[in-house]
């Protein structure tokens, strides 16, 4: 029996590692492969938060048949795993009970008890700083605080799922997250992305794996899971980003004293691996932890114009960068080894990239090795899916308002490629160009490029360079429009110009009339419905002309 695979995102950070794995699970990294999502914040309003919801939303709607399920696991082509997604959020929002430390800890000294409880924690916490900055936008790199609250949550969430009144919809769906993970039991992988260096990701790693067995113990009372027995990995992911310092008033305002500076950041990574090489309990849960660390000299992931931090909320919506890419690939190691020990002490995995010239020049095998040919298969399905990007947004121009998958399915009409007539939607078409742009690009109204997801993982690495050309990364209208989506790569051995026999023209339209000669086996691919039938002639057809048949 397989392994059942579970992830976790924890904070604006693990959001943001969570949104490459989604996109590597679209571009078929982790095929025929069922896998649980959770994110978890305390931040319910948080942009980065709120982009990965939609994604995954959007990327369930795709895979689904005629309601949103989620759809099934196939095989060998775009979008082959199955999403199910759970998540929780804490609640800090009700003001003067729960918005910060002191008044959810009932520290008011109305008795002997409070009294005691008020100077313990004045021996941790400072009493008119920590105690006292609002919750509602997570931790704040104040990990002592952040570790014990998140812990408290999700016990308090557990006893409320025992008592089974007042039960918000995070809190069902977080207890049906904890369910399928007491289900699979021994037979369990749970990976964790997060940051060590800041708030809610740095407070949430060290106890997750605990703090899930007690909810789990909690709730369904005489579970007699071993949480040694569930295999548990996680990042170790240091700083790597800046943003803008608090501004005088914010500085003044005891709600929002305590704000996570970025200066502070390697300083905060360097006692966060200490404390990760040498605690014993996090030795004893966790089976392995992927150190990834980023030399360069910082850079803001936001376009925000604004002076102040950015604490949370919906202004936190940061850009993407390549260290989250690295982390997702970490979680796809960790899914598809062959086996994980579970040897009591936590193993430590790094891989390096070739720098040179104040860059970073990445290859495929930086990323995912070379075992089981793991970096082929990443240069030709990243590729592929950044063609088939193409394809839509720059030569049916749904980067430019239109509906690019609506023109592509009557260009296979025109060439009695019918099938899909009456059963794929102007919707379903819709969605997939809508997923196209968050994966690339898109204009605003007023004419603005938007980078999405891969302009944003390649501009994060710039002037160095990855699997893909200069061109490929074209941001004018006439530059996207004249685009040779079948010339993308640098190495040449993967243009489509030898499998389409050309030389020196444009591939598009000569692949499109190569679909007709391509028969899909709906067996193979294990498909249920027209939809993912499509999804998998595009795919083979961008497969067979790449001349790479995964």
């Amino acid at each position: 029996m397989d392994d059942q695979l579970y992830v976790i995102g924890v904070g604006g950070t693990g959001m943001r590692c969570l949104e490459s794995f989604v996109h590597l699970c679209a571009i078929g990294m982790l095929d025929g492969k069922e896998i649980n999502v959770l994110t978890l914040d305390t931040d319910a309003n948080n942009g980065n938060l709120k982009r990965v919801k939609d994604l995954i939303t959007s990327y369930r709607r795709i895979k689904s048949g005629t309601v949103n399920d989620g759809g099934t696991p196939n095989r060998n082509t775009f979008f082959s795993s199955k999403l199910n997604y759970y998540h929780y959020h804490t609640n800090y929002m009700k003001q003067g009970k729960r918005d910060n430390y002191r008044n959810l800890s009932n520290l008011s000294g109305q008795s002997s008890v409070e009294d005691e409880n008020q100077m313990l924690a004045d021996l941790f916490l400072d009493k008119d700083t920590v105690q006292v900055f609002d919750l509602k936008h997570g931790y704040r790199a104040q990990t002592h605080l952040g570790s014990q609250l998140m812990f408290h949550g999700l016990v308090e969430a557990a006893k409320k799922l025992a008592k089974g009144t007042n039960i918000t919809d995070e809190e069902k769906s977080l207890g049906e997250f904890i369910d399928k993970l007491e289900q699979s039991g021994k037979n369990s992988r749970v990976f964790v992305f997060g940051s060590v260096f800041g708030g809610t990701g740095a407070s949430s790693i060290p106890v997750l794996p605990s703090a899930l067995k007690e909810a789990i113990k909690i709730k369904n009372e005489g579970s007699n899971l071993d949480i040694s027995d569930v295999k548990f990995g996680s990042t170790l992911l240091t700083s790597y980003f800046d943003f803008n310092r608090p501004n005088s008033t914010q500085k003044e305002n005891s709600k929002e004293s305590v704000i996570a500076s970025a200066t502070f950041f390697p300083l905060n990574s360097q006692a966060a691996l200490q404390f990760y090489q040498g605690d014993p309990t996090v030795q004893s849960v966790y089976n392995k932890l992927y150190h990834i660390g980023w030399p360069l000299p910082a850079k803001k992931l936001d376009d925000s114009k604004k002076t102040e931090t950015i604490t949370g909320g919906a202004d936190q919506k940061n850009k993407c960068h390549f260290v989250e890419l690295i982390a997702a690939c970490a979680a796809l190691d960790f899914f598809t080894a062959s086996s994980v020990e579970t040897t009591g002490t936590a193993k430590y995995v790094f891989r390096t990239g070739q720098y040179e010239n104040g860059a970073f020049n990445f290859s495929a095998s930086d990323l995912v090795g070379v075992e089981q040919n793991k970096d082929q298969k990443l240069i030709s399905k990243l590729g592929g899916f950044l063609s088939l990007a193409h394809i839509s947004l720059s030569k049916n121009h749904a980067g430019f308002g239109e509906k690019g998958f609506l023109g592509l399915k009557r260009h296979l009409e025109n060439q009695n490629i019918d099938s899909f007539k009456t059963s794929i939607t102007e919707a379903d078409l819709d969605e997939l160009d809508k997923y196209m742009r968050s994966f690339g690009y898109s204009f605003t109204d007023d004419g603005a490029f938007k980078s999405g997801w891969i302009y944003q993982i390649r501009n994060s690495i710039a002037p160095g360079k990855f699997i893909f050309t200069n061109e490929a990364f074209a941001m004018s209208i006439k530059e996207l429009k004249g685009l040779d989506v079948g010339k993308l790569f640098e190495d040449p051995n993967y243009h489509w110009e030898s499998a389409l026999t050309l030389s020196g023209r444009d591939t598009y339209q000569p692949w499109l009339k190569r679909l007709v000669n391509i028969e899909v086996n709906t067996e193979e691919h294990q498909l249920t419905h027209d939809k993912e039938k499509f999804i998998a002639l595009l795919h083979d057809g961008i497969m067979i002309s790449q001349q790479q048949q995964n």
